[in-house]
């Protein structure tokens, strides 16, 4: 990937029309003493993935990946020494209405919203109004867990519910139109219209193994409510968020109309935005939060300082260490994950929402994390920039790239390969017309390098792939393996 400065504008090619928008606009984004300007440059321009093609150019600069991508709008925030060094936006919040991404700008924080309830329900342990490892239905007024004959006799704790051990069924939420109707909290975890999941109940007995679960934690949602008798939001807000410093952010759904102006619209991979430019998530502790990357880089530091003794202005020294302990599965904790690089830990979760796309790293040995937050369903360019910041920022053993020699592609290949193939209900095309390319549902480009004759990889998909043939020697299919998983991809 060739290397490029930012510029102040940046053209970008979407959806078949060309869309302006302003990359750095420093009357719109803190400016910094030289030095970190300087290291905001590097980790600008050196964007990388995981693999790296031998005796290439390997990085390439934020503002050609946000082209490459499609992506309007990102924000990062780099945590440094136990305190926020700079936060920053790049290109559009809103792109019809020329709106740039500031430091301001809230985005919708999907699945991290999960390390932030993991808080809030520790909080209520902390001043024992709950006990972490006593059956949910002790604390749920409301409404009450169904056990049956899955759950063998075993009871669910909230513990259980923060580190996926429930054994509970919904992975996660689609969220709501501006237009539908809401569904109660009761009615999503039962199932009923109109809630457009099904019902959260036991998949198998709990502490048995971790299986994420957004049902899960949207009971932990109603025990904050039946507990506390207030709205799940302010709870949020009192307890968590304020007391954090994270004073823009907000559990509220849908949000407050005095937040409207710097809101991030949601789009999708083919560039158009989400209806409505977002959706309604009332399952809000699963999936709710409006925050920006400044904002969770306050819950970074607070955590890192909690954990070292040094702040407890929400959480002691003592429950966020437990916090961060490992429950059942070796690398999920309290609402966080758990991930060992060399000698030093970090916690860290990322998000998924229709349009939003976000990731944050913070460690637990060093004062150091990182935060980026994207108004895309595409979310490729997050691991990139982290990381850019990890090796900017001479994180030891954080990113050490796979290196694969690139062999060139023979006629016989290209016809060998070309055709379609059909993974569940995706269709994936493999082309070999400029440069080979796997395509999926027509969408989604993703170029393609062949180490030998068969095995070949993206620099954009964390998968080895490979093509099989059949006893005659015809290619059959496109055999994908990722972390012990294998899928098949059949040639129509």
């Amino acid at each position: 990937m060739p290397k490029k400065k930012t510029s102040v504008t940046v053209i970008l090619y979407c959806a078949g029309m060309l869309i302006s928008f302003v990359g750095i606009a420093q009357n719109r984004n803190p400016v910094y003493n030289e030095e970190i300007e300087n290291r905001i440059k590097q980790v600008e321009n050196n964007l990388s993935g995981q693999v790296h093609i031998q005796d290439s150019v390997n990085t390439c600069s934020l503002q050609q990946r946000m082209k490459d991508n499609g992506i309007f709008g990102v924000s990062i925030a780099v945590v440094h020494n136990y305190r926020l060094e700079w936060a920053r936006g790049y290109g559009m919040a809103d792109a019809v209405t020329q709106t740039p991404v500031t430091t301001r700008t809230l985005f919708q924080a999907a699945s991290i919203s999960k390390s932030i309830n993991g808080i809030g329900l520790l909080k209520l342990a902390q001043d024992k109004k709950i006990d972490l490892y006593a059956d949910i239905n002790t604390y749920l007024t409301s409404w009450k867990f169904p056990y049956d004959t899955i759950s063998r006799g075993k009871k669910i704790s909230v513990a259980n519910l923060l580190t996926h051990t429930a054994g509970l069924t919904v992975h996660g939420f689609s969220g709501y139109s501006k237009t539908d109707t809401l569904p109660s909290i009761i009615q999503i975890l039962n199932g009923e219209k109109p809630a457009n999941n099904t019902a959260v109940r036991s998949r198998e007995e709990p502490g048995k193994r971790s299986q994420y679960s957004g049902g899960g934690i949207t009971i932990s949602q109603l025990i904050v409510e039946d507990v506390t008798h207030q709205r799940y939001d302010e709870y949020l807000w009192q307890q968590v968020l304020k007391p954090m410093g994270m004073l823009a952010s907000s559990y509220a759904q849908p949000p407050a109309k005095d937040k409207e102006k710097i809101l991030a619209t949601g789009y999708r991979q083919n560039g158009k935005p989400v209806e409505g430019n977002y959706h309604i998530y009332p399952e809000e502790g699963a999936a709710g939060l409006w925050t920006n990357p400044a904002d969770l880089a306050a819950y970074i530091v607070e955590t890192q300082l909690s954990l070292q003794g040094n702040s407890s202005k929400v959480l002691n020294s003592e429950m966020t260490r437990l916090r961060l302990m490992p429950y059942i599965d070796s690398n999920v904790a309290l609402g966080v994950y758990i991930m060992q690089k060399g000698d030093d830990k970090y916690f860290n979760h990322n998000g998924a929402n229709e349009g939003f796309r976000c990731v944050y790293y913070g460690s637990m040995n060093t004062g150091n994390g990182v935060v980026v937050m994207v108004n895309s369903d595409n979310g490729s360019i997050l691991e990139e920039i982290v990381n850019s910041v990890a090796t900017v920022y001479g994180w030891k053993y954080f990113f050490r790239p796979e290196v694969k020699k690139a062999v060139a592609v023979t006629t016989e290949m290209a016809n060998a390969y070309t055709g379609r193939y059909v993974l569940a209900k995706d269709t994936i095309d493999i082309r070999f017309e400029k440069k080979p390319m796997l395509i999926v549902n027509n969408q989604e480009f993703y170029p393609i390098y062949f180490s030998t004759e068969k095995d070949f990889f993206s620099l954009d998909l964390p998968f080895n792939l490979s093509f099989e043939k059949d006893a005659s020697g015809k290619v059959k299919d496109i055999y994908f393996k990722n972390s012990g998983k294998e899928f098949r991809a059949n040639r129509l």
